[in-house]
């Protein structure tokens, strides 16, 4: 059973499970080199259908997701989210009835799907299938939440769970509590889409003039930095409340922008942004809570946008009626193909089998293919015979070493194969980092990587479990913060990258060669990108990002290129959008 899963809205991709394994998952910005892609996942599936040799008359289900009534007029006229991308991508001014267009668009994402619509929906998809051989395949249309709970689950591990999906909107619906239980969904409580906690803090981050759907994890970092407001004393808290397991927003639907606005007005930004973040953690405490009582399921499976905030997610994990908390690791929309995919393998026979202890699940690249974009680009370089001693040496002495190494990673973390790495103790790496490297605003955190025997003594609330791709924050122990200097918030977090001691691979020897020089078997790790700019997913991509950003060495494949002392300053120019 061959069953290709597709996503064609924000953050488009495709996963393809062959006899319930996933085999391989991408997202269409990795491949078009545009961040966050809306656009139709052409290339994602034709690279997964290379990665497995398969024709496209193999393919026995494609498996999509979402028909509500905004997803199924950009199916059919996808110029209309072209236009949206621009605006909050900040690459268009917005037009003279931008407020009205806006608030349209609030309402119609609102709005629930119906048999009409989920045939129109079926009925483009088709037309984009065909060109791609796919016409023989049946078609799968999945509920968008549903599509979110099968990928935690499936991922979880757990025989039985409570699943609690907190999106922006999606099929008429914002949050979902579901009981997972032999191998089926029964769904208990729902939220309705003018009562989203994704869109209040989408709201947010607007009034905040950053990037909707893209900056919410800057929004989050700057809390951080407010003078604190005890609850009490917090005017928004009023606006969203959760009542068996359901979210209440007041005001709702678009209105609740302009009571926004009105508390913004009266605060710096810094404190807006911790009086919002406060409204997240709280309600998803208490939809957590109302999932282990209304389920009678002490493990929690959590996936949608809103649970990348993982100042929320740990709260949810120290809660004494949580045993244990999963996040799935891609759990915005860009993972609703491998959630589509595991549901729709399921509903036809499969035993799926989400194993998700590795996510390098994308494109690898042989190492003649590597020799030829360092040819292209005029770099000379000899493999090298201890690469991960001569990258934990350049590291020791405080610089930046831009990592590409194996197949690409799914999902929006870097881990291990297509990486930024540098020392966690030098708060002066980190600064040089974001500013000059990364280009970002200064006071995002970066994560750190460590060994499984360093996460036990350096974090005071790790206790194991499955939470290893720098999906959920931990307490930094006071003593040890001043060697994790640039890699901790200043409430004393991490969101860490837990890799096994005895893990295979070259990226895991980094951090075995770090322990013998600096007595800690951490790193600075960051995605390998400009910001704004997508993972580099290809060796073109990652001499691109290495020729115009202002890393110390580039460490691809068995390769090992160093900057010269005299070499031109880096151009900041935007990467080409692949056509």
């Amino acid at each position: 059973m061959n069953v290709l899963g597709i996503w064609d809205g924000h953050d488009s991709g495709a996963a393809l499970v062959q006899d319930g394994q996933l085999r391989f998952a991408i997202n269409e910005e990795r491949l078009t080199r545009r961040k966050l892609e809306i656009c139709f996942p052409s290339r994602s599936i034709d690279a997964c259908l290379a990665y497995a040799g398969l024709a496209a008359d193999a393919i026995d289900v494609v498996a999509a997701s979402t028909s509500d009534p905004a997803k199924t007029l950009a199916r059919w006229w996808p110029w209309s989210k072209e236009q949206y991308y621009a605006v909050r991508r900040r690459q268009s001014p917005p037009g003279p009835l931008s407020s009205l267009t806006r608030r349209a668009k609030y309402t119609v994402t609102e709005w629930r799907s119906w048999p009409l619509l989920e045939a129109a929906s079926r009925a483009a998809l088709r037309r984009r299938l065909a060109p791609h051989g796919l016409s023989r395949a049946d078609l799968s249309l999945v509920d968008h939440h549903a599509a979110h709970a099968a990928a935690a689950a499936g991922a979880s591990g757990f025989d039985s769970c409570a699943v609690v999906t907190i999106d922006g909107v999606g099929d008429g619906l914002s949050s979902t509590i579901s009981i997972f239980a032999g191998g089926r969904f029964e769904r208990v409580a729902s939220s309705p889409a003018s009562a989203s906690l994704g869109i209040f803090f989408e709201h947010v981050t607007s009034l905040l003039n950053m990037r909707e759907l893209e900056d919410e994890g800057k929004v989050m970092a700057l809390a951080d930095y407010a003078a604190p407001i005890a609850d009490e004393d917090n005017p928004l808290l009023s606006c969203v409340r959760v009542r068996d397991g359901v979210i209440e927003v007041e005001p709702s639907g678009f209105a609740l922008r302009s009571a926004l606005a009105r508390v913004q007005w009266r605060y710096p930004n810094e404190q807006f942004a911790y009086l919002a973040q406060r409204v997240v953690e709280r309600t998803c405490v208490a939809l957590a809570r109302d999932a282990v009582r209304l389920t009678g399921l002490p493990r929690v499976a959590l996936a949608g946008g809103v649970v990348s905030n993982v100042r929320a997610t740990r709260w949810i994990r120290l809660l004494p009626e949580v045993d244990e908390l999963y996040v799935f690791p891609h759990m915005g929309d860009g993972g609703l193909a491998v959630g589509a995919a595991a549901l729709a393998a399921a509903q036809h026979g499969s035993s799926v089998d989400l194993n998700l202890d590795r996510l390098d699940l994308g494109p690898g690249y042989t190492t003649s293919e590597i020799a030829a974009a360092l040819r292209r680009a005029g770099l000379e370089a000899d493999a090298e015979p201890c690469l991960s001693a001569r990258v934990a040496d350049a590291l020791e002495q405080g610089r930046v070493v831009m990592w590409f190494d194996g197949r690409m990673e799914y999902g929006p973390r870097a881990l291990g194969h297509r990486s930024v790495l540098a020392r966690p103790d030098r708060a002066d790496v980190r600064d040089r980092l974001n500013l000059a490297l990364k280009r970002r605003v200064w006071y995002q955190p970066f994560c750190p990587s460590m060994l499984e025997s360093e996460a036990s003594r350096l974090l005071t609330d790790w206790a194991g479990g499955r939470n290893r791709a720098m999906t959920m924050a931990y307490e930094v122990a006071p003593c040890c913060r001043p060697r994790l200097a640039g890699v901790i918030s200043t409430t004393g977090t991490c969101r860490p990258q837990i890799v096994a001691d005895d893990a295979p691979g070259a990226f895991a020897e980094v951090l075995r060669e770090a322990r013998t020089r600096w007595g800690l078997g951490v790193v600075l790790n960051t995605s390998f990108n400009i910001h704004g700019e997508p993972m580099v997913c290809s060796p073109d991509d990652a001499v691109d990002v290495f020729l115009r950003a202002g890393a110390d060495a580039l460490a691809i494949g068995p390769f090992y290129v160093e900057r010269s002392d005299d070499a031109p300053a880096p151009t900041v120019r935007p990467a080409p959008r692949r056509q």
